[in-house]
Order: C-alpha cells, then sequence, then structure tokens
C-alpha cells in the first residue's frame, strides 16, 4: 500500500488476523482485494474485489477502467487481425459486468456471459459447472448458435482465477464443440497456488492449443490446513451472536471480536449514523440491529483501493476518466469522519416512497450479454446513454439541462466537475444485470451533477457481515429473491449499502425481476427505503430472442423395426443411425474426450461382448436381487400415481390423469419399461412409456420435450432413470427444463444412494443387474449420440440398434424376471410407499458432497472423473479408462461382477472407510495411451 495510505487499516486484517489465511503477491494487490468469510461449506474464505462493483460500491469510472483496460492489452497482445475475429465470454454472475467491459476495450468482439437463468425458447450452445460457487450451473445461451462456433480467439473473463477449475471446465466442454487455437484467460487477479500453475500449460499441451493469461495483479492465498472448520465455526459464532440485542446508549458498541463494549466519539456536524447489527445485519423486516461505530462510509470506499485508469479509447482519446475528468492513477482518498455527509432527511419510513424513472430503453439493444451483444450493440447503447443518464439525473433530483442526443461516450471527453453541494448516489445492479447499470453511473459520474456517484451489485451469494475497519464485508441487507429464479426462492443480498451515508439509491432491474416480491414490504426496494432517503427504481427491458418456427417431428421409433421391446413398451424419440459408423475402441475415445477434441456424445464406445464368467455373474446376480428389483420397481411406480394428482390442472378429465413415463436413455428404458408393467400388473393402468436422450453438458433433447408437449400434457411427463450417482443429469434436467413450460424437473429412479431426487425406491446403492451389461439388457438399443454433422437442429438425438448382436440379447429375460416376483413383493411396496409418503424426501445432495471431496483428495480436479455408485463404477469398467475403484469395506456380493471386471482390466480395487456408496470408480484423469496407471504400469487395453 502507498506511503499516504499506511495509516489505513487493511480490509482484510480481520479475516487474516483470526484464520491465519495470508495474502500474499504483487505490490498493491491489497488495495485490490479484501477478506471475508463465506456462509458456504465449500470454502472458507472470499476475496473481496474493491474494484469489481460487485461488494464494495465503488466510483463507476474506477470499476469500468479496470475491464476496460484489461480490454486494450488482450487487443494488444492479440493483434488487430485476431483480435477483429474474437469473442469475450463473461462468467454469471460476477464477472458479467468485467466481461463486457473488457469487451468494449476489445472493441471489435461479441460479447456473451453465461447465466444461471434458462430462457424459455432459446437453445443451449453449452454448460458447465463452478463446484465451490453457491450456485455452480452456468447455461450459455446464445441467440446466434454460431457465436461459439468460430475459430477466433476465445477470451474469457472471471474476477479472480484461482484453481482454474471453472475456466478449464468451460474450455474442455467448447473445445469439444468448436476447437481453435487460441485462448485468452482474463482476470482482475490470478491467485492460483503453487500446485495449480502448471495445469494451464499441461492443459494446453493437452488440448492443442495457446493459451494467454492476462491479469491486473498476482499473488496467492496461503490457507492453514484447517481454514475451513475454523471458518465455519468463526462463521456460526458470529450469526449466533448477531441475535444478541444491541448494547444500550448511544455512545457503546459491540466489539464482535470480544464482546466488549467500545467508546464511540463524537460525530462532526452533519454525519448520518445508520445503525446496524454485530455482524453487520439488517434484517428483512428493515429494521436496524445494533450500530456503526463511528458514522463513516468505511464500508463504501475500503481504504483507498480503488484507481481510476487513463485508458487509450477507440479513437485514441483518454478514457476512462474520474468524475473530475483526469486520468489519474492515485488512490481514492476514504470517506473520513471530518467529511460531512448529506444530513438524513425523512423519507416516509412506514411507507416507503420509490420514484420509477423510464429509462426510454432501445429497442434494439439488449440488456446486456446474457444471449450475446455485438458491436452494432454497443454503438447503440453509446449513442443512447446520455439522454437515458439525463433521466436518471432528473428523477434524483439533480436538474441541469437536456443532454444532446449523441453527446459522447464515457470514454471519450472531459467530465464536468462534480456539484459541491450534491447528493452521494449508489446507483445499485442486480445480479447478472450490472453492465447496463454500469454503464449508466459511468455516464452519471461524468455529468457531474451528483457530489459522488457510487457503484455496486446485489449477489446471490451469502457473506458473513462483520462491522470492523479490518474487514470487507461490513454490512448486510438481506432480501427476498424477485426474479422468481429457476432454483426456486432464496435469500439475496446487498453488501455495504446500509451506513454508507447515501442520499439517494437509483436500483437497476430487468424486467423479469420487476415483480411484486421486488416491492413487497420485505422486498429489496422497502430495504433501501430504511436505509436510504431517496430511491429511484429504473428497469430495463429483459431480452429474450424471438423462437424459431419449428418444422414437424416424426413419430417415435418402436420395435421390432428399432429395439428388440414390444411396440407397446416403449417409443423412442430418437433417429436411427443404425448404419452408421460411431464406434471407437475405448481408450481412442478417453484420449479424446479428455484432450477435448471430442464430447463423449459423439461417439460410442465398442459393445463389450462379456465373458463366460461375467455372463454367469450377471445371471447370478438377477437371480439374487430381482425381488429387491421388483420391490424398488413397486415403491417407486405407487409413489408416482399416489402424488401425480397433484399434477392435475382443473378439470382434467380422469380418463386423462395418469402419469407419461419418459426415460432417460438409455439406462432409465428397461426401468421405464417395468414401471409401465407394475401399473398394469397392480392397478390396470395403461402408461405412455417414451424414452428420450439427455447429454451431460448438452441438455436434454429439445425437439424430443416440443414433441411430448404437443402429445400429452407437460405436467404429466415423469422422467425415469434408473439411478442417481453425484446428480449431474439431475442438474442437467432441472437446468434444460426451465426452457420449457409446464414440464416438472424432477426424476423417479430406482435407487437414489446419491440424495439427488425426491422420487425414488430406495435410497440404497445396490446392484441393478441392468448396469452390468450394455445394449443386450436395453432393447439392443446403443447409447445416444449427438454430432452437428449427423443431428440437426430439428432432428432428434441419435441411436444404433444392434441387430446383430440378438443372439446375445437378455432385455426380455431381466424383465421378465423381474415381473415375475412382483406378486412376491406386493405386501411390502405397500409398506415402503406408505412410509415414503409420510417421509421427508427432499435431496440432501450428500453424493455431489462426497464426489468433490474424493475429486480433491485423489488430485482429479474434475468431478466428471469421479462416478459413483455401483451403475456408474460399472460404466467406468465397461466404457471408459478406469484408473481405480475405491470399495466400501466390507461390500459383498454387489461387487462380485466390479472385482471381476476390474481384475480383467488391471485395474487396482481399493478399500475404504467411510465411503457413502458401495464403490466408487475413478476415471483416468490425465488419460493418453501412454499413461500410467496407479501402480506405474501402462493402463491396460483390452
Amino acid at each position: 500500500m502507498k506511503e499516504e495510505d499506511e495509516s489505513v487499516e487493511w480490509s482484510g486484517s480481520w479475516v487474516s488476523q483470526r484464520l491465519g489465511v495470508e495474502l500474499v503477491g504483487d505490490d498493491g494487490l491489497k488495495e485490490l482485494l479484501g477478506l471475508a468469510l463465506r456462509r458456504n461449506p465449500k470454502r472458507a474464505h472470499l476475496l473481496v474485489s474493491h474494484v469489481l462493483g460487485k461488494h464494495v460500491p465503488q466510483r463507476p469510472s474506477v470499476v469500468y477502467g479496470h475491464g476496460y483496460e484489461l480490454g486494450l492489452r488482450v487487443r494488444e497482445l492479440l493483434g488487430s487481425e485476431e483480435a477483429a475475429r474474437a469473442v469475450v465470454l463473461g462468467y454469471a454472475e460476477t464477472a458479467t459486468g468485467l466481461g463486457h467491459s473488457v469487451a468494449d476495450g476489445l472493441a471489435l468482439a461479441p460479447y456473451l456471459h453465461s447465466t444461471r437463468r434458462p430462457v424459455a425458447g432459446v437453445a443451449r450452445a453449452g454448460g458447465f459447472e463452478e463446484s465451490h460457487s453457491h450456485a455452480t450451473s452456468h447455461l450459455l445461451l446464445p441467440e446466434d448458435p454460431k457465436l461459439l462456433a468460430g475459430e477466433g480467439p476465445l477470451v474469457l473473463v472471471d474476477d479472480e482465477f484461482s484453481t482454474g477449475n471453472t475456466v478449464l471446465n468451460t474450455i474442455r466442454d467448447l473445445h469439444a464443440r468448436h476447437p481453435r487455437g487460441r485462448y485468452v484467460i482474463v482476470a482482475l487477479v490470478d491467485m492460483r497456488s503453487a500446485e495449480d500453475l502448471g495445469r494451464l500449460d499441461a492443459f494446453a499441451e493437452e488440448i492443442g492449443a495457446r493459451i494467454d493469461l492476462v491479469a491486473h495483479a498476482g499473488g496467492t492465498v496461503r490457507l492453514p490446513e484447517d481454514v475451513l472448520e475454523k471458518g465455519q465455526a468463526l462463521v456460526a459464532a458470529h450469526e449466533t451472536g448477531a441475535t444478541a440485542p444491541a448494547p444500550a446508549g448511544p455512545s457503546a458498541t459491540a466489539d464482535v471480536a470480544s464482546g466488549a463494549p467500545s467508546a464511540v466519539g463524537d460525530r462532526p456536524s452533519g454525519t448520518r449514523h445508520t445503525p446496524h447489527g454485530a455482524d453487520g445485519t439488517v434484517g428483512a423486516d428493515g429494521a436496524n440491529r445494533g450500530r456503526d461505530p463511528d458514522g463513516t462510509d468505511d464500508g463504501m470506499d475500503p481504504h483507498g483501493t480503488g484507481r481510476p485508469h487513463g485508458t487509450e479509447g477507440t479513437d485514441g482519446t483518454r478514457g476512462p476518466h474520474g468524475t473530475d475528468g483526469s486520468a489519474g492513477s492515485g488512490p481514492l482518498a476514504p470517506h473520513r469522519p471530518d467529511t460531512p455527509l448529506a444530513p438524513h432527511r425523512p423519507h416516509e419510513a412506514d411507507s416507503p416512497h420509490v420514484v420509477r424513472v423510464d429509462l426510454d430503453w432501445p429497442a434494439d439493444v439488449p440488456d446486456g450479454g446474457r444471449h450475446g451483444f455485438t458491436p452494432a450493440h454497443r454503438v447503440g447503447l453509446e449513442a443512447a446513454l446520455p439522454a437515458m443518464a439525463h433521466r436518471l439525473a432528473e428523477a434524483l433530483g439533480l436538474g441541469g439541462p437536456p443532454a444532446p442526443a449523441g453527446s459522447g461516450a464515457p470514454t471519450a471527453g472531459t467530465a464536468a466537475p462534480p456539484g459541491a453541494d450534491g447528493p452521494r448516489v449508489l446507483v445499485l445492479g442486480f445480479e447478472e444485470l450490472m453492465y447496463a447499470p454500469l454503464r449508466l453511473a459511468v455516464e452519471l459520474e461524468r455529468t457531474g451533477a451528483a457530489r459522488e456517484v457510487r457503484y455496486s451489485t446485489t449477489t446471490r451469494s451469502p457473506v458473513l457481515a462483520v462491522d470492523d475497519p479490518g474487514y470487507a464485508i461490513r454490512t448486510r441487507l438481506v432480501f427476498p429473491a424477485h426474479d422468481e429464479p429457476a432454483d426456486g426462492p432464496g435469500e439475496r443480498y446487498a453488501y455495504n449499502v446500509a451506513g454508507g451515508g447515501f442520499d439517494a439509491v437509483v436500483a437497476v432491474v430487468d424486467s423479469a425481476a420487476d415483480t411484486a416480491a421486488l416491492h413487497a414490504p420485505d422486498g429489496l426496494l422497502a430495504q433501501l427505503a430504511a436505509h436510504i432517503p431517496h430511491v429511484v427504481l429504473a428497469v430495463v427491458p429483459s431480452y429474450v430472442p424471438a423462437p424459431e418456427k419449428e418444422p414437424m417431428l416424426p413419430e417415435p421409433l418402436r420395435g421390432p423395426e428399432f429395439s428388440s421391446y414390444a411396440p407397446d413398451e416403449v417409443g423412442w424419440l430418437l433417429q436411427d443411425l443404425s448404419d452408421v459408423e460411431l464406434e471407437a475402441p475405448t481408450e481412442e475415445r478417453e484420449e479424446a474426450i479428455q484432450s477435448g477434441g471430442a464430447h463423449y456424445a459423439e461417439s460410442l464406445p465398442v459393445e463389450y461382448q462379456p465373458s463366460d464368467a461375467y455372463q454367469a455373474l450377471f445371471h447370478a446376480a438377477l437371480e439374487t436381487s430381482a425381488a429387491r428389483i421388483a420391490r424398488a420397481v413397486g415403491a417407486v411406480t405407487d409413489t408416482v400415481l399416489a402424488e401425480h394428482p397433484q399434477r392435475h390442472r382443473p378439470g382434467t378429465p380422469s380418463h386423462e390423469r395418469r402419469p407419461v413415463l419418459v426415460s432417460l436413455a438409455r439406462a432409465g428404458t428397461p426401468v421405464g419399461v417395468l414401471m409401465r408393467r407394475w401399473a398394469r400388473h397392480r392397478h390396470g393402468l395403461d402408461l405412455p412409456h417414451y424414452a428420450v436422450s439427455i447429454v451431460r453438458g448438452r441438455g436434454i433433447d429439445a425437439n424430443a420435450l416440443r414433441w411430448l408437449a404437443a402429445h400429452h400434457d407437460p405436467a404429466d411427463v415423469v422422467f425415469v432413470d434408473g439411478w442417481t450417482g453425484k446428480g449431474a443429469i439431475t442438474r442437467e434436467l432441472a437446468a434444460a427444463l426451465g426452457e420449457f413450460e409446464g414440464f416438472v424437473p424432477e426424476i423417479a429412479v430406482l435407487a437414489d444412494p446419491g440424495g439427488c431426487v425426491r422420487t425414488y425406491g430406495t435410497r440404497e446403492d445396490f446392484l441393478i443387474p441392468s448396469a452390468c451389461l450394455n445394449s443386450t439388457v436395453s432393447g439392443l438399443v446403443s447409447r445416444t449420440v449427438l454430432r452437428t454433422d449427423l443431428v440437426g437442429p430439428h432432428d432428434f438425438h441419435g441411436a444404433k440398434y444392434y441387430r446383430e448382436l440378438a443372439a446375445a440379447d437378455v432385455s426380455g429375460h431381466f424383465l421378465d424376471t423381474v415381473e415375475a416376483r412382483f406378486d412376491e413383493v406386493a405386501d411390502a411396496v405397500d409398506a415402503d410407499v406408505k412410509e415414503l409418503l409420510s417421509a421427508d424426501r427432499a435431496p440432501t445432495w450428500d453424493g455431489w458432497a462426497a464426489v468433490e471431496r474424493i475429486s480433491e483428495e485423489y488430485g482429479i480436479h474434475d468431478v466428471n472423473l469421479v462416478k459413483p455408485g455401483v451403475g456408474e463404477t460399472t460404466r467406468v469398467l465397461l466404457r471408459r479408462v478406469p484408473w481405480k475403484i475405491l470399495a466400501g469395506r466390507g461390500a459383498g456380493a454387489d461387487l462380485d461382477h466390479v472385482r471381476l471386471l476390474a481384475e480383467q482390466r488391471g485395474v487396482p480395487v481399493e478399500e475404504i472407510d467411510d465411503l457413502p456408496y458401495s464403490c466408487v470408480g475413478l476415471i483416468h484423469p490425465r488419460f493418453t495411451r501412454g499413461a500410467t496407471g496407479a501402480d506405474g504400469k501402462a493402463v491396460a487395453a483390452q
């Protein structure tokens, strides 16, 4: 930190002192970052950026300037020719505005950001998981599907580059679809550990592409071994302490570290004191709890950490500028106790008044990069910004002459001097909607009408607030989600807003979030009005691409023309690719998948032909487990039938009140057939049954869903699968169905050892013999295929029918053997269903947590290579290149076939304690055909 700032406490010192967390790296790193504690079981600490505009209100020119400058550096790195071919991709929610600012600095590049908001009618171009995040699933929803299909550089922007897992998962997914030769990773800070530093180069070599990294600063976080446990304990202690009453009297406050009261000095005339809790929290009822120790706005500008940047605009002018028009790089001075704030004006706290302003947002400009933002869109926005900022100024009572149309962009020209008597204004964005509020704030700052303009946004991420100068999150507003999120209701947060000395706030939301919840008594607007005298609401229209008209879809395929199942057993919403050569040797497929050269759904493994010993194991396992399977089939089917009336629409005729079973091909298909047989055998019901394709990372077959919606009520559709592992397909289905109205995003399974669903026959991890074989127990149908040269935008996903394997087909034998035990288990099923219907069956996601732990413990760093449960482990041994098998100590006969397959493939089986599954299969994490296994020997090719 600079000499003039030495008296200002670093906003990470509180966490550092209590947890032993160290931030080390480049000079100025602590000016960019503070520390806070997460309310998150995956990571204890949170790096809080002072210049991102998410958790810490900052001057908008500083926020925009950091991203813009990074864009200039990328343009210089690539050169003009490559920059003109680039695409910029930002990450939701934190880096959506940063990525867009980088795209502005790059000048010639279209922009797209990932999203956690599914949009009906917009096809997914990809998706990935951010495992450490509070909300992990990301979607890519470009309006133009060709946006990510080019060969030019892809620029990926995040606020920090830590382990690199999220970025590498993204590149892996996109490179499998559309390989390209160059990637650039951009971040405000590069915080990789020594262990992670080499991964980027190794990954680039694997996929045969160049990967560069551009960051403002670099360093690392040193964490003690027990930081997660200590952090969780510290969060729990402070959240418990926050419920205690505030100390009495105007001159005392709670010392969060010790609980002792401390004196508060006299406040200068004109300062405002906004109390809040010992942990900085402001309640959902808008009530203040506790007190601000000095009445200043330290939480707003944490210790002079932001710095404006003088950067070259595309026309050669300097920009973006601070409010005084300069391009200086010195630190901003924090607000001091001797700097008077505007007096607190009455604001009708019992009936808060909110002023709505019509921005007149240009109709042809998207609200951000959720579906893509082109250079042409940028030109339209630049032209409209001055007039929109003038409307904001009028709503704030700042007056001033009307801004002439097209009167300059914030990256050019000189800002007007700030009004000495004007208000301190906060422009508050909304979750992923960061760029539009930022640009409005920059333009409002440029006019100089307000004494000071700050910018930040609301967020989904729960963070502990502690009212201490050495802690980055001083206060927290809590309010309900107001955009009807796909993952259900929940709390949302605004940090460092209460107690910030703001005279006015402009809340900017998109129209999808302008709901009753926003205006509710406990909603965001009421929370803001309880702490800030003047609240202005600006609504930006949510851009939704127009849906394409879809052609007629074909009727389902049925046996015996496609599959060995009887025609009434299942209709396959697939296209027949039986005449296409799709198989590749297992080791060749694994190398292509892990190198990013191909997606697993673009080819098929060679069908495993079991030995006589393995066939004997299958038949023995079937005889042993048939009654157990029949019981699970009955339990899950009767649970579905019992709860299905809750899905009925009023007035639905009784003959239409029946579930429509839709299996996830292919593992779900035998289960769907058995459920259909149980419903007919026990209840005389003839349930429709179809099979559809779902592909991890690419979603469910949208054309199949459209066919189902055209022929059945979507509310009747019950998705069926065999078992759960870590829940990746459950998440995939939930995300995909957000684009289609009426479908219920749940899966019914026989076994749910991962705790991922609420409709199941059992949560035990036991052998379902259909997992032991491939097509020969699934109607001779292959796993599904999704490849752009074979599957067009209006086609069903594809699959093959292996007619030539008819002699080895045991599909019918499997079904008949289980059905023969239906009567035997009927009484047990009745008892099971009664218990299930009265139980709390909410998903626990224990499996996902276990997989994340195993991934890190074994140095894999990719949850997709960890396959939990008997069924998934069997698939690893049959279709992938296994590295090792983890087996629960003392696991019995359910694993006989796993041990046999492992022995045949030369794969070690490691028995361990405290495994939540019977077994877990680990795919070789860095496979090439010369890769070595755990014993140092080459993985055997079978």
